[in-house]
Protein backbone atom coordinates (compact mmCIF):
# COMPACT_ATOMS: atom_id res chain seq x y z
CA UNK A 1 0.00 0.00 0.00
CA UNK A 2 1.32 3.77 -0.89
CA UNK A 3 -0.24 6.25 1.56
CA UNK A 4 0.49 10.22 1.00
CA UNK A 5 0.54 11.68 4.54
CA UNK A 6 -0.68 14.87 4.34
CA UNK A 7 -0.13 17.30 7.49
CA UNK A 8 0.86 21.09 8.62
CA UNK A 9 2.62 19.51 12.07
CA UNK A 10 5.86 17.62 11.46
CA UNK A 11 9.07 17.74 13.77
CA UNK A 12 11.87 20.42 11.62
CA UNK A 13 14.97 21.59 12.35
CA UNK A 14 13.33 25.14 13.81
CA UNK A 15 10.56 22.90 15.87
CA UNK A 16 11.78 19.64 16.83
CA UNK A 17 8.93 18.69 18.85
CA UNK A 18 6.15 19.96 16.92
CA UNK A 19 4.24 16.83 15.41
CA UNK A 20 6.10 14.32 16.89
CA UNK A 21 3.16 12.45 17.32
CA UNK A 22 2.84 12.43 13.54
CA UNK A 23 6.03 11.48 12.83
CA UNK A 24 5.38 8.35 15.16
CA UNK A 25 2.76 7.14 12.75
CA UNK A 26 4.26 7.73 10.31
CA UNK A 27 7.60 5.69 11.27
CA UNK A 28 4.86 2.66 12.35
CA UNK A 29 3.21 2.73 9.21
CA UNK A 30 6.19 2.15 7.06
CA UNK A 31 7.10 -0.25 10.18
CA UNK A 32 4.34 -2.54 8.58
CA UNK A 33 5.80 -2.40 5.16
CA UNK A 34 3.32 0.34 4.24
CA UNK A 35 4.90 2.77 1.92
CA UNK A 36 4.39 6.26 3.07
CA UNK A 37 5.59 9.98 1.53
CA UNK A 38 5.09 13.00 3.72
CA UNK A 39 3.73 16.69 2.24
CA UNK A 40 4.65 18.61 4.89
CA UNK A 41 2.79 22.13 4.89
CA UNK A 42 4.67 24.39 6.62
CA UNK A 43 2.24 27.01 7.58
CA UNK A 44 4.62 28.77 10.04
CA UNK A 45 7.13 29.50 7.37
CA UNK A 46 4.48 30.23 4.06
CA UNK A 47 1.54 31.61 6.19
CA UNK A 48 -1.62 30.55 6.30
CA UNK A 49 -2.56 31.71 2.37
CA UNK A 50 -0.70 28.43 1.49
CA UNK A 51 -3.45 26.45 2.62
CA UNK A 52 -5.47 27.89 -0.51
CA UNK A 53 -2.44 27.43 -2.92
CA UNK A 54 -1.98 23.21 -2.41
CA UNK A 55 -2.85 22.33 -6.20
CA UNK A 56 0.50 22.17 -7.47
CA UNK A 57 2.12 20.61 -4.28
CA UNK A 58 -0.45 18.08 -4.34
CA UNK A 59 -0.51 17.47 -8.44
CA UNK A 60 3.42 16.78 -8.36
CA UNK A 61 3.11 14.58 -4.92
CA UNK A 62 0.48 12.35 -6.59
CA UNK A 63 2.22 12.33 -10.52
CA UNK A 64 5.68 11.30 -8.32
CA UNK A 65 4.21 9.10 -5.82
CA UNK A 66 0.89 7.70 -7.27
CA UNK A 67 -0.50 6.93 -3.59
CA UNK A 68 -3.77 4.53 -2.73
CA UNK A 69 -4.57 6.45 -0.22
CA UNK A 70 -4.18 10.44 0.62
CA UNK A 71 -4.33 10.76 4.37
CA UNK A 72 -4.66 14.01 5.59
CA UNK A 73 -3.59 14.47 9.34
CA UNK A 74 -5.17 17.17 10.93
CA UNK A 75 -8.64 18.94 9.84
CA UNK A 76 -9.19 22.27 9.43
CA UNK A 77 -8.78 24.55 6.58
CA UNK A 78 -5.84 21.98 5.03
CA UNK A 79 -8.07 19.56 5.17
CA UNK A 80 -10.89 21.31 3.22
CA UNK A 81 -8.41 22.29 0.48
CA UNK A 82 -7.12 18.72 0.07
CA UNK A 83 -10.44 16.62 0.47
CA UNK A 84 -12.03 19.73 -2.72
CA UNK A 85 -9.46 18.52 -5.35
CA UNK A 86 -10.82 16.44 -8.23
CA UNK A 87 -8.85 12.93 -8.89
CA UNK A 88 -7.71 12.12 -5.78
CA UNK A 89 -7.41 8.83 -4.51
CA UNK A 90 -9.43 8.03 -1.56
CA UNK A 91 -9.26 10.63 1.75
CA UNK A 92 -9.17 10.26 4.92
CA UNK A 93 -9.09 12.73 7.58
CA UNK A 94 -8.00 12.45 11.29
CA UNK A 95 -9.27 15.23 13.53
CA UNK A 96 -7.69 15.27 16.72
CA UNK A 97 -9.12 17.94 18.54
CA UNK A 98 -9.25 21.88 18.44
CA UNK A 99 -9.89 21.33 14.51
CA UNK A 100 -13.48 20.39 15.52
CA UNK A 101 -14.10 22.40 19.06
CA UNK A 102 -12.25 25.48 18.07
CA UNK A 103 -10.13 27.51 20.48
CA UNK A 104 -12.78 29.40 22.78
CA UNK A 105 -10.39 31.15 25.55
CA UNK A 106 -7.79 32.86 22.74
CA UNK A 107 -9.51 35.76 22.13
CA UNK A 108 -12.19 37.28 19.71
CA UNK A 109 -10.22 36.99 16.92
CA UNK A 110 -8.38 33.87 17.19
CA UNK A 111 -12.02 32.36 18.33
CA UNK A 112 -13.71 33.38 15.18
CA UNK A 113 -10.44 31.91 13.04
CA UNK A 114 -10.89 28.63 15.03
CA UNK A 115 -14.31 28.69 14.19
CA UNK A 116 -14.26 29.11 10.67
CA UNK A 117 -11.43 25.95 11.02
CA UNK A 118 -14.01 24.39 12.54
CA UNK A 119 -16.38 24.90 9.88
CA UNK A 120 -13.88 23.46 7.00
CA UNK A 121 -13.44 20.61 9.35
CA UNK A 122 -16.39 19.37 8.97
CA UNK A 123 -16.80 20.56 5.15
CA UNK A 124 -13.79 18.00 5.36
CA UNK A 125 -15.63 14.96 6.64
CA UNK A 126 -18.55 15.40 4.55
CA UNK A 127 -16.23 15.23 1.42
CA UNK A 128 -13.45 12.63 2.71
CA UNK A 129 -14.07 9.04 2.72
CA UNK A 130 -13.08 8.15 5.58
CA UNK A 131 -12.91 9.66 9.57
CA UNK A 132 -10.49 9.17 12.25
CA UNK A 133 -11.04 10.75 15.45
CA UNK A 134 -8.67 10.53 18.04
CA UNK A 135 -11.49 10.30 21.13
CA UNK A 136 -15.12 9.13 20.93
CA UNK A 137 -16.47 12.83 22.47
CA UNK A 138 -15.06 14.40 19.01
CA UNK A 139 -17.75 11.88 17.37
CA UNK A 140 -20.08 14.47 18.54
CA UNK A 141 -18.47 17.20 17.91
CA UNK A 142 -18.41 16.17 14.47
CA UNK A 143 -22.03 15.49 14.32
CA UNK A 144 -23.79 14.13 10.92
CA UNK A 145 -20.65 15.80 8.99
CA UNK A 146 -19.03 12.54 8.51
CA UNK A 147 -19.22 9.89 5.81
CA UNK A 148 -20.31 6.41 6.55
CA UNK A 149 -16.67 4.64 7.75
CA UNK A 150 -15.13 6.35 10.39
CA UNK A 151 -13.05 5.55 13.16
CA UNK A 152 -11.96 6.18 16.88
CA UNK A 153 -8.54 5.82 17.07
CA UNK A 154 -6.02 7.91 19.17
CA UNK A 155 -2.32 8.69 18.33
CA UNK A 156 0.16 5.72 20.00
CA UNK A 157 3.14 6.51 22.23
CA UNK A 158 6.25 4.49 21.99
CA UNK A 159 6.39 2.78 25.07
CA UNK A 160 10.23 1.58 24.63
CA UNK A 161 11.00 5.70 24.87
CA UNK A 162 7.97 6.16 27.96
CA UNK A 163 9.16 4.08 30.69
CA UNK A 164 9.96 4.09 34.15
CA UNK A 165 13.42 5.61 34.92
CA UNK A 166 15.17 6.51 38.12
CA UNK A 167 13.67 9.57 39.58
CA UNK A 168 16.76 10.86 41.32
CA UNK A 169 19.15 10.59 38.36
CA UNK A 170 16.52 12.52 36.58
CA UNK A 171 16.28 15.03 38.81
CA UNK A 172 19.92 15.11 38.88
CA UNK A 173 20.24 15.52 34.85
CA UNK A 174 17.38 18.03 35.18
CA UNK A 175 19.17 20.08 38.55
CA UNK A 176 15.83 20.10 39.83
CA UNK A 177 15.70 19.86 43.87
CA UNK A 178 14.87 16.27 45.75
CA UNK A 179 13.12 17.75 48.45
CA UNK A 180 10.17 19.19 46.46
CA UNK A 181 7.08 18.67 44.91
CA UNK A 182 7.57 18.81 41.15
CA UNK A 183 4.29 19.67 39.49
CA UNK A 184 4.34 19.25 35.66
CA UNK A 185 2.09 21.62 33.50
CA UNK A 186 2.79 20.90 29.59
CA UNK A 187 1.18 23.43 27.09
CA UNK A 188 2.64 24.20 23.37
CA UNK A 189 3.12 28.12 24.73
CA UNK A 190 0.12 30.72 24.19
CA UNK A 191 -2.27 28.04 24.34
CA UNK A 192 -5.53 29.56 26.46
CA UNK A 193 -7.35 26.49 26.41
CA UNK A 194 -4.80 24.72 28.79
CA UNK A 195 -5.95 27.30 31.14
CA UNK A 196 -2.16 27.82 32.88
CA UNK A 197 -3.58 30.35 35.48
CA UNK A 198 -5.88 27.65 36.67
CA UNK A 199 -2.68 25.57 37.31
CA UNK A 200 -0.83 27.78 39.15
CA UNK A 201 -3.52 29.02 40.86
CA UNK A 202 -3.91 25.57 42.39
CA UNK A 203 -0.42 25.47 43.16
CA UNK A 204 0.11 28.52 44.59
CA UNK A 205 -2.64 26.63 47.15
CA UNK A 206 -0.32 23.95 48.27
CA UNK A 207 2.50 27.03 48.93
CA UNK A 208 0.41 28.61 51.44
CA UNK A 209 -0.51 25.44 53.17
CA UNK A 210 3.50 25.34 53.62
CA UNK A 211 4.47 22.26 51.50
CA UNK A 212 7.58 22.69 49.28
CA UNK A 213 6.08 22.73 45.52
CA UNK A 214 7.89 23.41 42.31
CA UNK A 215 5.66 23.96 39.20
CA UNK A 216 7.04 23.15 36.07
CA UNK A 217 6.11 24.90 32.76
CA UNK A 218 7.39 22.02 29.84
CA UNK A 219 7.23 24.12 26.48
CA UNK A 220 9.52 23.76 23.75
CA UNK A 221 10.91 21.00 25.41
CA UNK A 222 12.90 17.99 22.45
CA UNK A 223 10.88 14.79 22.49
CA UNK A 224 13.82 13.26 23.88
CA UNK A 225 14.35 14.73 26.82
CA UNK A 226 10.26 14.42 27.41
CA UNK A 227 10.63 11.01 29.21
CA UNK A 228 13.44 12.73 31.78
CA UNK A 229 11.05 15.61 32.78
CA UNK A 230 7.92 13.09 33.39
CA UNK A 231 10.14 10.59 35.51
CA UNK A 232 11.67 13.35 37.15
CA UNK A 233 8.20 14.77 38.43
CA UNK A 234 5.98 14.03 41.34
CA UNK A 235 2.49 14.80 39.24
CA UNK A 236 1.21 15.71 35.60
CA UNK A 237 -1.46 18.51 36.41
CA UNK A 238 -3.98 18.94 33.29
CA UNK A 239 -6.50 22.08 33.84
CA UNK A 240 -7.15 22.20 29.85
CA UNK A 241 -10.87 23.87 28.80
CA UNK A 242 -11.19 20.81 25.76
CA UNK A 243 -8.80 18.35 24.37
CA UNK A 244 -8.95 15.69 22.55
CA UNK A 245 -6.93 12.35 23.50
CA UNK A 246 -3.98 14.14 25.42
CA UNK A 247 -0.32 12.25 24.31
CA UNK A 248 0.83 13.86 27.33
CA UNK A 249 -1.40 11.83 29.49
CA UNK A 250 -0.88 8.81 27.78
CA UNK A 251 3.24 9.78 28.12
CA UNK A 252 2.88 9.97 31.69
CA UNK A 253 0.84 6.51 32.07
CA UNK A 254 3.84 5.10 30.36
CA UNK A 255 6.46 6.18 32.73
CA UNK A 256 4.29 5.14 35.77
CA UNK A 257 3.61 9.71 36.45
CA UNK A 258 0.50 10.25 38.30
CA UNK A 259 -1.90 12.46 36.28
CA UNK A 260 -4.25 15.13 38.28
CA UNK A 261 -6.80 15.96 35.98
CA UNK A 262 -10.03 17.97 35.59
CA UNK A 263 -12.81 16.28 33.15
CA UNK A 264 -11.52 17.09 29.35
CA UNK A 265 -11.25 14.40 26.48
CA UNK A 266 -10.69 11.25 26.61
CA UNK A 267 -8.72 11.66 30.23
CA UNK A 268 -11.53 10.57 32.68
CA UNK A 269 -11.61 7.04 30.23
CA UNK A 270 -7.24 6.86 30.43
CA UNK A 271 -6.87 7.54 34.15
CA UNK A 272 -10.46 6.69 36.09
CA UNK A 273 -9.70 3.57 37.77
CA UNK A 274 -6.03 3.93 37.73
CA UNK A 275 -5.17 4.39 42.06
CA UNK A 276 -3.16 7.32 42.52
CA UNK A 277 -4.93 9.34 39.57
CA UNK A 278 -7.53 11.72 40.51
CA UNK A 279 -10.23 13.68 38.56
CA UNK A 280 -11.05 17.11 39.83
CA UNK A 281 -13.51 20.09 39.07
CA UNK A 282 -12.09 22.87 37.39
CA UNK A 283 -11.49 24.53 40.55
CA UNK A 284 -8.34 25.82 42.14
CA UNK A 285 -9.54 24.21 45.61
CA UNK A 286 -10.06 20.54 44.25
CA UNK A 287 -7.14 20.81 42.06
CA UNK A 288 -5.24 21.27 45.18
CA UNK A 289 -6.84 19.16 47.38
CA UNK A 290 -6.15 16.16 44.58
CA UNK A 291 -2.70 17.17 44.31
CA UNK A 292 -2.37 16.95 48.10
CA UNK A 293 -3.13 13.37 47.86
CA UNK A 294 -0.22 12.76 44.88
CA UNK A 295 1.54 14.69 47.94
CA UNK A 296 1.02 12.39 50.54
CA UNK A 297 1.13 8.82 49.02
CA UNK A 298 4.23 9.54 46.31
CA UNK A 299 4.12 6.35 44.86
CA UNK A 300 4.40 5.79 41.17
CA UNK A 301 1.91 4.13 38.84
CA UNK A 302 1.58 0.80 37.60
CA UNK A 303 -0.35 0.49 34.78
CA UNK A 304 1.78 -0.52 31.50
CA UNK A 305 0.01 -3.56 30.80
CA UNK A 306 -3.34 -1.07 29.44
CA UNK A 307 -1.06 0.84 27.38
CA UNK A 308 -0.21 -2.34 24.75
CA UNK A 309 -3.34 -0.71 22.96
CA UNK A 310 -2.35 2.45 22.68
CA UNK A 311 1.17 1.72 21.95
CA UNK A 312 2.56 2.91 18.12
CA UNK A 313 2.59 -0.54 16.79
CA UNK A 314 -0.88 -1.66 17.84
CA UNK A 315 -2.25 1.72 16.57
CA UNK A 316 -0.37 1.13 13.46
CA UNK A 317 -1.89 -2.07 12.56
CA UNK A 318 -5.48 -0.70 13.55
CA UNK A 319 -5.31 1.95 10.95
CA UNK A 320 -3.74 0.06 8.47
CA UNK A 321 -7.20 -2.23 8.59
CA UNK A 322 -9.11 0.90 8.38
CA UNK A 323 -7.47 2.06 5.20
CA UNK A 324 -8.08 -1.51 3.84
CA UNK A 325 -11.85 -1.01 4.57
CA UNK A 326 -11.81 2.55 3.23
CA UNK A 327 -9.97 1.23 0.00
CA UNK A 328 -12.57 -1.49 -0.34
CA UNK A 329 -15.59 1.29 0.08
CA UNK A 330 -13.65 2.92 -2.80
CA UNK A 331 -14.09 0.05 -5.20
CA UNK A 332 -17.29 -0.50 -4.58
CA UNK A 333 -18.49 2.92 -5.28
CA UNK A 334 -18.43 5.52 -7.82
CA UNK A 335 -15.98 8.28 -8.01
CA UNK A 336 -16.97 12.03 -7.38
CA UNK A 337 -17.49 14.44 -10.34
CA UNK A 338 -14.55 16.81 -10.55
CA UNK A 339 -14.37 19.58 -8.21
CA UNK A 340 -13.07 22.73 -8.49
CA UNK A 341 -9.70 23.89 -6.37
CA UNK A 342 -7.52 26.66 -5.77
CA UNK A 343 -1.97 27.05 -6.10
CA UNK A 344 1.86 26.84 -5.09
CA UNK A 345 4.63 24.11 -5.12
CA UNK A 346 6.05 23.04 -1.57
CA UNK A 347 9.12 20.47 -1.65
CA UNK A 348 7.60 17.19 -0.36
CA UNK A 349 9.63 16.29 2.77
CA UNK A 350 10.58 12.22 1.59
CA UNK A 351 9.75 9.63 4.30
CA UNK A 352 9.47 6.66 2.52
CA UNK A 353 12.01 3.74 3.43
CA UNK A 354 13.42 6.25 6.23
Amino acid sequence: MRVLAVTNLYPSAALPGTGVFIEQQVKSLLARGIQVEVLFVDRRREGPWIYYRMQPMVQRALAGFAPDLVHVMYGGVMASQVCSLAGLPPVVVTFHGSDLLGENLSGWLRKLISHYGVYCSKRAARLAQGVVVVAPHLLEALGASHPERIQVLPCGIDLEKFRPLDQGLSRQRLGWASDRFHVLFATSGGDAVKRPELARAAVARLERNGERVEFHLMCGVPNTEVPTWLNACDVLLLTSKHEGSPTIVKEALGCGLPIVSVPVGDVPERIGDIPGCYLAEPDAGDLAGKLNLVLRSRRRLDCRNRLRELSCPAVAERLEQFYHEVLSDSIRAEFASPRPFGVKVQPLLRAHGS
